[in-house]
């Protein structure tokens, strides 16, 4: 069962192949088999995931299912759940079990699909590794001496390894297309705006962005279907109608006009990515597509925007986490002040303190219009740029990471080596456009990635380059020894 897509057991699940019960065991008695190998859980909830199978099942046979019911999924443990610890990857939250479940998981939880448990992920989303989690660091699972990517690195392996048929993620600056890419599986970007972050503990508030992870740009549609709306109770939600993402994934692309970043294509990325972005690109034009070359003139400042305006925002949500309101407290303090310095000093990890640091360095006196005020002048230009670009393409193409998978310990001393990791996906994030990465082929038997960029809520176009991409090409279906 777990080699099929969610779109296979949807139907499984209607015709009465299997129920949910079994469905869900299924992936229960796998993860308890192969996840020592990856590490990629933090907590599994199967009790809880058997009862949602059953009222699954029950709503099945009542004839009140919708289209995912009974399907079980796992969750990034950056959504709240209620009930269930969300640790966010970190010791500060060990200890925490939500009082609530995010808009993200309630929306699920009504879809009828069991949560089979929570994945790793980096401490409070930051990394490109997933080495930074407090429990240890994710395998991949296509080499377990290797980074699975990060932030939303246990997500991702679980679907590779097939331990879950999707997963959902979070992206603050690449943090689902790259770990997609790395693990060979498919994932989007929403609009900023588009899913709801109200549950989803913040890092970076203007940047970060809740979406699914799963086989297929068709089981993203499906998942996307249930995730995005409108929520009130987000002062960043985008008020539009329902959409269906699932309506243009048979759209051809023969005419689509795609552009090609020429910045994305010069130095820096690896020769075996470059073939198969290469391979892709003629995939496309056997289709129908017309290719244009594009130009991203301050993408080369992206990076260093980010890491000016992810930090000073992180610095400011990650204040609440003293002690006191939230969080680890130290044993014994001899006063607040030696309460406040040790709960936070022991509480947070080596890259959570080292951001937070630059973030209130960079909005401190003296240095706010140095530092903060510049990178927001150049996140504008940036954005600009993608207008510019998309007055004359439909969708921008091109590589998701500039490497595959690294391996473990490879760059966590050298932290500007290991920002560059996302060098292709954090523009994205400061313009707030839609983005995915989807498999594209193998360099060295390790995954590569392909990613799509789109116009501001163009989900749906998206998704449907790239299931065109998918009918015509197997990556998408391959999975990991050890792991079929």
């Amino acid at each position: 069962m777990h080699e099929k897509s969610i779109a296979e057991l949807a139907t499984a699940l209607k015709e009465g192949e299997v129920s949910s019960v079994e469905l869900t065991a299924h992936y229960l008695r796998r993860i308890e088999t192969l996840d020592d190998a990856l590490n990629a859980y933090v907590t599994v909830t199967g009790e809880q995931a058997m009862e949602a199978a059953k009222a699954a099942d029950e709503a099945r046979a009542q004839g009140d299912a919708g289209p995912l019911t009974g399907v079980p999924i796992a969750h990034k443990d950056i959504f709240c759940t209620e009930g269930t610890r969300t640790s966010c990857g970190s010791k500060m939250l060990d200890n925490f079990i939500a009082p609530y479940d995010a808009t993200v998981v309630a929306r699920f939880k009504a879809a009828g699909c069991p949560i089979l448990g929570k994945t790793n992920m980096d401490e409070f989303a930051m990394g490109s590794s997933n080495e930074t989690s407090y429990y240890g660091p994710v395998k991949n699972p296509w080499d377990t001496e290797r980074v699975p990517g990060g932030s939303s690195g246990g997500s991702a392996a679980v679907v590779a390894g097939r331990l879950a048929p999707g997963a959902t993620g979070t992206d603050t600056g690449g943090s689902i297309r790259q770990p997609a890419a790395l693990n060979g599986v498919t994932g989007i970007k929403p609009t900023y705006g588009r899913v709801s972050r109200w549950g989803m503990i913040a890092f970076a508030s203007s940047l970060d962005q809740g979406g699914p992870m799963a086989r297929t740009a068709e089981d993203c549609a499906l998942m996307l279907n249930v995730m995005a709306g409108f929520d009130q109770r987000d002062s960043t939600s985008i008020q539009r109608p329902d959409e269906d993402f699932t309506k243009r994934l048979n759209s051809p692309v023969k005419g689509l006009r795609i552009g090609l970043p020429k910045q994305f294509f010069g130095e820096g990325m690896d020769a075996g990515v470059a073939r198969v972005v290469d391979e892709a690109i003629a995939h496309y034009k056997g289709l129908g597509a017309e290719f244009v070359e594009v130009d991203l003139p301050h993408s080369d400042l992206s990076v260093a925007a980010y890491y000016v305006v992810a930090p000073a925002e992180c610095s400011s949500n990650l204040a609440r986490f003293d002690g006191v309101r939230y969080g680890y407290r130290c044993e014994d303090p001899k006063d607040l002040l030696d309460l406040y310095m040790r709960s936070r000093g022991e509480g947070f990890g080596p890259e959570v303190k080292r951001r937070i640091m630059v973030g209130t360095y960079a909005l401190s006196a003296g240095y706010f219009d140095a530092y903060y005020l510049k990178a927001q002048k150049i996140r504008r230009l940036i954005a600009e740029d993608f207008a510019t670009a998309f007055k004359d393409v439909d969708v921008i193409l091109g590589p998701t990471a500039p490497s595959t998978a690294f391996r473990l310990g490879e760059k966590t001393d050298d932290p500007v080596t290991m920002y560059l990791s996302d060098i292709y996906t954090i523009a994205v994030n400061l313009a707030g456009l839609p983005a995915m990465s989807l498999p594209a082929g193998f360099s060295d038997g390790l995954p590569v990635g392909l990613q799509l960029i789109g116009n501001y809520f163009e989900e749906a176009r998206l998704l449907g380059v790239a299931h065109q991409y998918q009918l015509g090409t197997e990556w998408c279906r391959m999975a990991p020894g050890g792991f079929e």
